[in-house]
C-alpha cells in the first residue's frame, strides 16, 4: 500500500497562523543558493512550493537544521552544507514545514512525520560531524575492590561508596 506525498499534505480544516513579521535579508551569494536550493527540494520531493526563507545559522552545532514554527523560516548549519546527504537533511526540516502548514502532526514522534520522510527519503537524524564537545575526566577513583572510576566532579568519599560493589572509594589522581 502505497500513501501519495499529497495526501499527507492535505489541507485541514484547522485554520494555520501566518506570521510575516520576520523577515531576514538574503544578500550573501551563499544564502541565495540556499534558498533556491531549497526552493528546488521542496517542488521536487513534495510538489508544493516553500514560500518563506532559509538561511544559515552558524550557531547551530550539532543539528542540522531548524524548523521555526511561529514565522516558518528554517535554519540549517552551514557546517552541513558541503555533505552529500545535505539534501536529506533539507527533506527532514521540509517534512515539519509542510506537514506543520497543512495541520496535520509535524513533530519527530508522529506517524505523519515518519510516514512522510520515510517516502521523501529525508534523514531521520543529523549525521555526525565531530562537533560534540568532549569533558576531560580530571578525578580517578578506585575502589578498595579495584574498580576504577574516572569523573568530571569531584565525589565526597566519605559520603558516597563504589556503585559496583559498594566498597569505599580513594581518589588515585586529580588534574586540573
Amino acid at each position: 500500500m502505497s500513501i501519495r506525498v499529497s495526501n499527507f499534505l492535505k489541507k485541514s480544516t484547522r485554520p494555520v497562523k501566518t506570521n510575516t513579521t520576520w523577515q531576514k535579508k538574503i544578500g550573501a551569494p551563499e544564502q541565495v543558493a540556499l534558498q533556491k536550493r531549497v526552493e528546488q527540494v521542496s517542488l521536487s520531493a513534495f510538489d508544493r512550493p516553500f514560500e518563506h526563507q532559509a538561511v544559515f545559522n552558524s550557531r547551530l552545532q550539532t543539528t542540522g537544521g531548524r524548523y521555526h514554527l511561529s514565522d516558518h523560516h528554517l535554519d540549517f548549519n552551514p557546517k552541513m552544507a558541503d555533505r552529500d546527504d545535505f539534501d536529506a537533511i533539507i527533506k527532514h526540516e521540509l517534512c515539519h514545514y509542510h506537514l506543520h502548514r497543512a495541520g496535520r502532526g509535524y513533530q519527530h514522534a508522529n506517524q505523519d512525520f515518519k510516514g512522510l520522510l520515510a517516502q521523501v527519503g529525508g534523514s531521520r537524524y543529523a549525521p555526525d560531524i565531530g562537533a560534540g564537545r568532549t569533558v576531560k575526566k580530571k578525578y580517578h577513583y578506585l575502589c578498595e575492590n579495584g574498580h576504577e572510576f574516572d569523573r568530571v566532579r569531584r565525589v565526597d568519599t566519605r559520603r558516597y561508596r563504589c556503585g559496583r560493589c559498594r566498597g569505599r572509594l580513594h581518589l588515585v589522581s586529580h588534574s586540573n
